[in-house]
């Protein structure tokens, strides 16, 4: 099993930062990508961030440039900073690990954390 615990979020202003951390335990071989993903009222769940092992990285286009992903691969964390923050990023933020290798059999295995939520509000 793979668990994951999150960390961070809260409320804050229009033009503010929020740092979120999730930290990886368990069955943790062949992580391939961690991510964040989130999820606003009535809407899907929607990819914000991503970063392969490798350090390669991937945001929604409306993050980018705001939001900075990143990984230590020693203590198996990931982590979004988040800054000039707007109403529209207000939403649960879920972290993501995607386990893939000889461990799954080179199938795909997603974990998911248990949800952080971010409110941006004057």
């Amino acid at each position: 099993q793979v668990q994951l615990v999150e960390s961070g979020g809260g409320s804050v202003q229009p033009g503010g930062s929020l740092s979120l951390s999730c930290a990886v335990s368990g069955s943790i071989s062949n992580i391939n990508s961690m991510g964040w993903y989130r999820q606003a009222p009535g809407k899907q769940r929607e990819s914000v961030a991503t970063i392969t092992r490798g350090g390669t990285r991937n945001y929604k286009d409306s993050v980018k440039g705001r939001f900075t992903i990143s990984r230590d691969n020693a203590k198996n964390t990931v982590y979004l900073q988040m800054n000039s923050l707007n109403a529209e990023d207000t939403a649960v933020y879920y972290c993501n690990v995607v386990r893939l290798g000889p461990t799954t059999g080179w199938n795909r295995r997603d974990y998911w954390g248990q949800g952080t939520q971010v409110t941006v509000s004057s």
